[in-house]
């Protein structure tokens, strides 16, 4: 069997990585369209198949590396794993209320009051980099206490499958994806395995994926879904025991899929877009809306399914542009880089920040 070395690791996560940052830009684009076209398109369902793994896959990534920083004492690991996610968030989620409540809705007093709610309630797509330290956290927490892996996962999974609906955001969105990262963390040896005999036996790797699309496919879309501009109602799929076993599966394959892809030298792109995927994922937003409505006001695309694809397009690759204008220009920085004053362990310089999933590179 092949040793995965950290090169080899790090290209497939980064290619994996790659593939979740467009299907939830996909999710976005397409749902944002249809809130306003009133129809659905082709997208719909592409982001429809992809409903039971499309977040799971993104925090199982997340907590493949944590072994590796766990035991460091807690400031350092609260660094690089609570403070490295906050900052970002903090800054992200001030620029994007500012300029949709105070600026272009013109309502100071409602920005106050969601700044203010932003610091317990995550908000807006930012969820998900608050998560993350909460997540680090409670992983941290129970590594202390030397909570045995197979209780942390069954209680998880239970709470998964219970479908906690709390007045509390965090504590509904822990109870619902607690479990993906911490299984990241404790099966990560076995993930590793997984895409070693998959890169070794490539053939049987594509077939274990074709028969993987079909099954989930045919849940998903099985008697009883329904596809709405702006939601998603799956079949068979929705059982919460089911439901839980196609999240698994189905960011397993994404990590199968991007060590597949990783080896094709075309496929760069993807690769470079996984590494950088905090770039696109805190600014994304703000080009997708604007883009939409420029092109519903202009006609020019008026098709539900073209149009969400055009956005798809535009609210990926913008932020990248912004990544380069602000490199290339040396001012801003601080929009995708942690700054030194926002470290509060010293022990490493202070390198960019440019994937979601911190990882022996950047680590």
């Amino acid at each position: 069997m092949t040793e995965i070395n950290q090169s080899t690791r790090m290209s497939w996560v980064d290619s994996a990585k790659g593939l979740s940052i467009l299907l939830v830009v996909a999710m976005y684009s397409a749902y944002n369209t249809g809130e306003y076209t009133g129809a659905t398109g082709f997208l719909h369902y592409f982001v429809g198949f992809a409903t039971p793994f499309r977040m799971p896959e993104f925090f199982l990534i997340s907590g493949l590396f944590l072994s590796q920083v766990i035991d460091r004492p807690w400031q350092r690991y609260a660094d690089r794993r609570v403070v490295h996610y906050f900052y970002f968030y903090a800054l992200w989620a001030a620029i994007m209320i500012v300029l949709k409540v105070g600026l272009f809705s013109r309502a100071p007093g409602k920005m106050v009051d969601d700044l203010a709610l932003a610091i317990v309630e995550p908000y807006g797509v930012l969820w998900f980099i608050y998560m993350l330290a909460v997540f680090s956290i409670a992983a941290k927490f129970l590594w202390q206490i030397r909570a045995p892996h197979w209780l942390v996962v069954a209680l998880a999974a239970g709470l998964q499958m219970v479908h906690v609906e709390s007045p509390s955001y965090v504590v509904t969105q822990f109870a619902a994806y607690f479990v993906f990262f911490y299984v990241g963390y404790a099966a990560a040896p076995a993930v590793y395995r997984l895409v070693a005999w998959a890169e070794d036996h490539v053939a049987l790797g594509i077939a274990g994926l074709v028969v993987w699309a079909l099954a989930n496919g045919l849940l998903v879309y099985s008697p009883g879904y329904a596809v709405a501009p702006t939601e998603m109602k799956m079949g068979l799929a929705a059982w919460p025991p089911l439901h839980l076993v196609l999240a698994i599966c189905g960011a397993l394959a994404l990590c199968v899929m991007g060590s597949l892809l990783s080896k094709l030298s075309f496929m760069g792109w993807l690769r470079w877009l996984g590494e950088h995927s905090l770039v696109v994922y805190v600014a994304f937003t703000l080009p997708m809306s604007i883009f939409r409505g420029l092109a519903m006001w202009s006609g020019l695309l008026t098709e539900t399914g073209p149009l969400s694809f055009a956005v798809l397009v535009v609210a990926t690759a913008s932020p990248v542009v912004l990544y380069f204008i602000v490199k290339r220009l040396g001012f801003g920085v601080f929009l995708f880089e942690r700054p030194r004053w926002a470290r509060i362990a010293e022990d490493r310089p202070s390198i960019p920040v440019v994937g979601l999933a911190v990882s022996p590179k950047i680590g």
